[in-house]
């Protein structure tokens, strides 16, 4: 995984579903990548506490659908404007790397 993505997608993964709980958050992430990304917690939560120290998400304690206490993610407005450059961003490295791939010379 490119450095930096992770953040990018699970503020994505916020914006779209709304406040989610971390195993949520690590379990769309590996469904809408067919299984490619096979996050452990590890891994997520300590992402999920530095975007909360940025304050780019915000955390609440709730219960799950298995009625188990959890802290729950929701993204803020810094998130969003966070997100819509990082976007931004992507959307340019992406055209980059589609001209460097057709481009023969």
């Amino acid at each position: 995984m490119l450095r930096g993505t992770l953040d990018l997608m699970v503020l994505q993964t916020l914006a779209a579903l709304g406040p989610q709980h971390g195993y949520a958050i690590g379990a769309r992430l590996e469904q809408v990548s067919s299984r490619a990304l096979r996050l452990n917690m590890g891994t997520l939560y300590p992402a999920l506490m530095r975007l909360e120290q940025q304050g780019l998400v915000k955390a609440e304690w709730g219960v799950t659908d298995n009625n188990r206490q959890a802290r729950f993610y929701a993204i803020t407005a810094a998130g969003r404007r966070r997100l819509a450059a990082e976007k931004k961003a992507w959307d340019r490295m992406v055209s980059v790397m589609h001209t460097l791939f057709e481009d023969p010379a």
